[in-house]
């Protein structure tokens, strides 16, 4: 099993010391039941046109609360799990992308927390939740291709030993670690703060680790809750 162990620096403990996260890797199996995702992400975006979670509003207020406080603008680069819930109330549902993304969208939405999924393989070295000095490479696509950009001074990023790998915390993610079905080793992580009942993170990390034993038969997956007063 691939060990995965993200820290969180300490500047961003000071900006967020009640953030905590859980972290679930996985080594895959093929996947044998793919409509799992799709099932759930209809479910999921059913469970937000009647309402949603209790909790989501708040949840939601408060990461763009965070957002300002490092100096990002979340009307319009709101976090994931904002921009997800939006486009299902606009939209009524949300295309297929992949299986695996389906899946941990569908979590998304339905918990209401951001949520990301990545190739570990492709990561050089571990991944670290970091405030950027604005010189950090980040890889994109713009109008189709290939390009890199850099984040703002001040920006929480995630990263690693090459770059960014998630900008704005948990607003865009970068190309050379993107996830999908056919990667061996995925790292998953669902972020939350206070007013997302720590209950409800642990509830819906288990629902991301039964639908991916579902849907890849064989996977071995562990789990661990991050934060900067948690010890892993």
């Amino acid at each position: 099993m691939l060990s995965v162990l993200p820290s969180i620096d300490q500047d961003v403990a000071n900006l967020a010391p009640e953030f905590r996260a859980l972290s679930i890797v996985v080594e895959a199996a093929p996947i044998a039941n793919p409509d799992i995702a799709r099932e759930a992400l209809d479910r999921a975006c059913q469970s937000v046109a009647a309402g949603g979670a209790s909790w989501a509003d708040a949840h939601l207020a408060a990461w763009a609360d965070l957002f300002r406080k490092f100096g990002a603008k979340p009307q319009r680069t709101p976090c994931s799990a904002e921009a997800l819930r939006k486009r299902v109330l606009r939209d009524g549902s949300l295309p297929s992308i992949d299986p695996v993304v389906d899946l941990y969208n569908a979590i998304s939405i339905e918990y209401a927390v951001p949520v990301g999924g990545e190739n570990i393989e492709a990561y050089v070295g571990s991944p670290r939740l970091a405030v950027a000095d604005g010189t950090e490479l980040f890889d994109t696509m713009k109008e189709g291709a290939p390009a890199h950009e850099y984040p703002d001074s001040g920006e929480v990023v995630w990263r690693d030993d090459k770059g960014v790998t998630c900008r704005r915390w948990n607003w865009r993610q970068g190309v050379r670690t993107r996830l999908s079905a056919d990667a061996k080793h995925m790292w998953f992580i669902l972020e939350s703060l206070p007013a997302m009942p720590l209950e409800a993170l642990t509830e819906a990390g288990d629902k991301l680790i039964e639908g991916l034993q579902l849907m890849m038969p064989g996977a071995q997956i562990e789990s661990a809750l991050i934060g900067s007063d948690v010890t892993i």
